[in-house]
């Protein structure tokens, strides 16, 4: 009797150690089914020293959701090629959107350090309560042009 080993895809094992006839077993699949599909691209295998594939859990469990979609599901192997890399694509998808929730819980803890230290932690910023519409052009004296009249250079 056949023990049936259920494993989450979250909690497999990316170690691609089994080699193809553990690994084929485990699916219910025939080791050339493997192959077609490493050929296909649907589930890759990495290869050993001497070249022979090795899988691992997680490829496992990928080789049963190929079977599942295949059989059950009627979908043919470019569709579930294409669901494979949309399902890759919104893994990593969601890390890069977990970094960048961390970055932001970072920033606005910075934000509420510089708030805790007071309103005005720099002492050459001076706010003003008034606002101003005047426009101040200025323009650097040119050290190669002689000074206008009526003006005195020092230096």
């Amino acid at each position: 009797m056949d023990e049936e080993l259920l494993i989450t895809f979250e909690a497999a094992s990316d170690a691609k150690v089994l080699i193809i006839s553990v690994a084929a077993r485990m699916a219910g699949m025939h080791p050339q089914t493997l192959r077609q599909y490493d050929r296909l691209g649907l589930v890759q295998a990495g290869r050993a020293a001497g070249g022979g594939r090795r899988y691992s859990v997680r490829d496992v469990v990928l080789l049963r959701e190929v079977q599942r979609l295949s059989q059950d599901d009627g979908v043919n192997l470019a569709g579930i090629k294409r669901i494979i890399g949309l399902g890759q694509l919104v893994g990593d998808l969601q890390q890069q959107v977990d970094g960048l929730r961390a970055e932001l819980a970072e920033a606005y803890q910075r934000i509420a350090e510089l708030e805790s230290v007071g309103p005005y932690p720099r002492r050459d910023l001076v706010p003003t309560s008034r606002t101003s519409t005047a426009l101040v052009v200025w323009r650097p004296q040119r050290r190669d042009r002689p000074a206008r009249p009526g003006s005195e250079q020092t230096g």
